[in-house]
């Protein structure tokens, strides 16, 4: 029988000690896949598209959090249009303390890029992707893709790269974070990217806020794929805010010998 930790009381921790709670794997040999959804208690991903309203302000602390500790922010592109994606803003201070000691962050202080998944290619060059950032995006696409737009994306400033021939594969770009030193990844959504993450079996961690909000609509799940992948995760943290908000963190469970 899996144990299943205390909750923690949010209010009760310090700076020091969320990161050690959310500090990645040391010594990582490849990418490890973060995953950071909310939900509200009866299962909403969204209030009217956009996943902000359900957010409190335990989230709002640990999502910069999360973004500080990451080597890149992997997001597909409907999400990225729906909440209106420019470049990560982090906290530059963190991000050097963070990376002395060994734990992410990066040496000069600067965000982690945005990692954004579109098969067609289809985004603004002169959106706020390409202008409003400190660092240019990379955008993983397909061969298929229209070559006029990778072109202008590319012109634009991103690293194009092209991670499947008519479909984006998960595990190509899992591939393609690794070979550019990117080992610690931050997947902010959305669904349909998390569903494929799953279907791949590359998701290592599920970091899930569940706001406590009844949203009933017809807002959508955290994940959504053609076929299920039962995944097996083992809690690692649990943190209740006043509120009613519970942050936890869950981790794939891996096969004993």
């Amino acid at each position: 029988m899996q144990r299943v930790p205390n909750a923690i009381q949010f209010t009760t921790l310090d700076q020091d000690e969320l990161v050690r709670l959310y500090t990645y794997p040391a010594a990582l040999e490849s990418p490890w896949i973060r995953v950071n959804f909310i939900t509200s208690i009866d299962g909403a991903a969204t209030v009217d598209g956009r996943s902000g309203a359900l957010g409190g302000p335990a989230d709002r602390a640990v999502f910069p959090l999360l973004r500080d500790l990451a080597d890149v922010i992997l997001v597909g592109a409907g999400t990225a249009r729906a909440e209106n994606y420019g470049g990560a803003r982090t906290d530059a201070h963190r991000r050097l303390r963070l990376h002395h000691h060994g734990l992410g962050g990066s040496p000069d202080g600067t965000p982690p890029p945005l990692a954004v998944v579109t098969a067609s290619a289809a985004l603004d060059p002169a959106g706020r992707l390409f202008t409003d950032t400190a660092r240019p995006p990379l955008i993983l696409t397909t061969a298929a893709a229209p070559a006029d737009r990778k072109r202008a994306l590319a012109d634009a400033g991103a690293e194009v790269i092209e991670a499947g021939d008519t479909t984006v594969i998960a595990t190509e770009i899992r591939a393609a974070l690794g070979a550019r030193g990117l080992p610690r990844v931050l997947c902010e959504g959305g669904p349909s990217l998390l569903g494929d993450l799953i279907a791949a079996g590359i998701v290592d961690e599920l970091c899930l806020t569940v706001s406590p909000l009844l949203i009933g609509g017809t807002a959508g799940r955290i994940a959504v794929s053609p076929k299920a992948m039962p995944t097996p995760m083992t809690l690692r943290h649990a943190l209740l805010d006043d509120d009613g908000t519970i942050l936890t963190r869950w981790e794939r469970a891996r096969t004993q010998n």
